[in-house]
């Protein structure tokens, strides 16, 4: 298929994917991705699809991203949404998965591509996945009418807010444990159309909805832990915990710790019970010491990743809505998020 008619835009945020070698490690520099890419023969095929990168200012790893740049990436895909075929979100890896949970709740009336990658070895060494990652993306950008949010590394096309980081150096570094990947690359590029999420009406446009709530959190169970712990978190101003308990959603019985759990709920602290496995999902019936966290308001996240169930609740509670809203609609499935 000749994509040469196609038009892609590239939302360059930073990440390993275009650093350069500096005596203090890999650092981001400017100008230095392009220079890169223009060293790509394939890139300039006739047979590729032309493309336009923005380079962010400043070009940031990862690990120091914001919901505000969410925010800055959903606005930059909004305002060049109708002149583009597809969107790819150069980003680094370490919080490309928060990133990635977070754009489908943001970017309402998708029709259309938003592809995130990057790479565990940059562009500038003779060997590293950047290349492939990179050409790969905007080959689905530009080829597929995927109308959604997706994460594209190694072999791989995952829905974005089911997937998870599981890698810290091998080129497979995330996986996608309780949904199935939306694609398979290999000798070609095979969508499973079956799984992908219907496209929005052609009358909505798309939109953007701001994500500022940042009153929200995690709280990982672990043996031993006390209750004036869970009581300090749990202090306003925070209106919302994803709680990581063990297994199908258990936690201890202690009772002093549920009291805390019960206190915050009682004056409408929203607490989504996501396991610490990487696979699996919650079922707070089955043991009691589930359903005693239930019994304290503790509520179900069911198989969603703890990015998601992060990004969700800050969405929905950036919406205005009341805690019985959030609580309600933290249940139900908005963006594919969750198998329900």
């Amino acid at each position: 298929m000749n994509l040469s008619s196609k038009h892609v835009y590239i939302a360059y945020t930073g990440g390993t994917i275009g650093m350069k070698r500096d005596p203090a490690g890999y650092v981001p520099v400017p100008g230095h991705l392009q220079e890169q890419m223009q060293q790509i023969p394939e890139l300039n095929s006739h047979a590729m699809p032309s493309y336009d990168i923005h380079e962010y200012d400043p070009l940031q790893d990862s690990s120091n991203l914001t919901p505000d740049d969410w925010l800055r990436i959903a606005q930059d895909i909004e305002k060049h949404y109708d002149r583009y075929d597809g969107f790819i979100v150069l980003h680094g890896t370490d919080t490309m998965a928060y990133t990635a949970s977070a754009l489908p709740f943001m970017l309402k009336g998708l029709r259309k591509p938003v592809i995130i990658t990057g790479a565990q070895i940059p562009l500038c060494e003779i060997r590293n996945d950047a290349r492939e990652n990179l050409i790969t993306a905007i080959l689905i950008a530009a080829k597929f009418a995927i109308p959604e949010v997706c994460l594209c590394f190694g072999s791989q096309l995952l829905r974005g807010n089911r997937s998870i980081k599981i890698d810290a150096d091998g080129f497979e570094a995330f996986s996608s444990p309780n949904f199935p990947p939306l694609g398979r690359v290999g000798i070609e590029i095979k969508i499973h159309w079956d799984l992908i999420l219907p496209p929005a009406e052609k009358s909505e446009a798309v939109a953007v909805r701001p994500m500022r709530e940042s009153r929200v959190g995690v709280l990982r169970l672990f043996p031993g832990i006390s209750a004036d712990i869970v009581r300090n978190i749990l202090q306003p101003p925070i209106k919302g915990i994803v709680l990581e308990t063990y297994g199908i959603g258990n936690g201890p019985q202690d009772a002093s710790l549920i009291s805390e759990l019960k206190t915050a709920s009682d004056r409408g602290i929203v607490i989504v019970n996501c396991t610490q496995c990487i696979k699996g999902s919650v079922n707070m019936a089955d043991y009691a010491t589930g359903s005693t966290l239930a019994q304290a308001g503790v509520i179900s996240g069911f198989d969603m990743t703890v990015e998601a169930a992060l990004a969700k609740m800050a969405y929905l509670f950036s919406r205005n809505l009341e805690p019985r809203d959030v609580r309600m609609q933290m249940q139900v499935n908005l963006r594919g998020e969750l198998s329900r």
